[in-house]
């Protein structure tokens, strides 16, 4: 089941953890997340699974950043999530998706214990300009059945800022 809004408000700071967190962006069943003022992109056309592939950083001014399709750009959240209990997960919000910016290509499924900040992969469909502090995202939680055991991985666990991926660490 999915946890409506109230629900979400009432975990605060016991399950769920959303830092800062601003009570006019919870929706019904969600709460909407922004974007912050960073990205990477990867240097090279060509990327390897099984080496580091080199980045750039790049920062979104004041006035936006005009993306280019055919190409993938790494932002992240502003907000810190931490969260106990429940599975979170991260959606593009239907407005973002409507101007053909998607904000993950695969990894919007999150694991139970997960805290840091979203990697978000975006790209886009034809040239868009984008914002820092843009509500581009949501994020909504499952219920879970049975016993687990909450997320430890070490490669994006307790991020603090965009992670490339970290796939080459499955290859040692």
């Amino acid at each position: 089941m999915i946890l409506s809004g109230r629900e979400i408000q009432m975990q605060l700071n016991k399950n769920i953890f959303i830092e800062p967190f601003d009570e006019s962006r919870l929706n019904p069943n969600s709460y909407n997340l922004t974007l912050a003022d960073e990205l990477l992109v990867y240097e090279s056309r060509e990327l390897d699974m099984k080496r580091e592939n080199p980045v750039k950083h790049m920062t979104i001014p004041q006035e936006g950043l005009v993306l280019e399709p055919d190409r993938l750009y790494l932002g992240r959240t502003a907000e810190f999530t931490r969260t106990e209990s429940y599975v979170p997960m991260l959606e593009g919000r239907s407005s973002t998706g409507r101007l053909g910016l998607f904000i993950h290509v695969t990894a919007g499924f999150g694991d139970v214990g997960f805290a840091g900040y979203w990697t978000l992969e975006i790209f886009c469909i034809q040239p868009i300009r984008i914002y820092a502090g843009a509500q581009v995202c949501q994020i909504y939680y499952h219920t879970i059945e049975g016993d687990y055991s909450p997320y430890s991985s070490g490669k994006y666990q307790n991020n603090s800022g965009i992670q490339p991926s970290l796939m080459y660490k499955d290859f040692e």
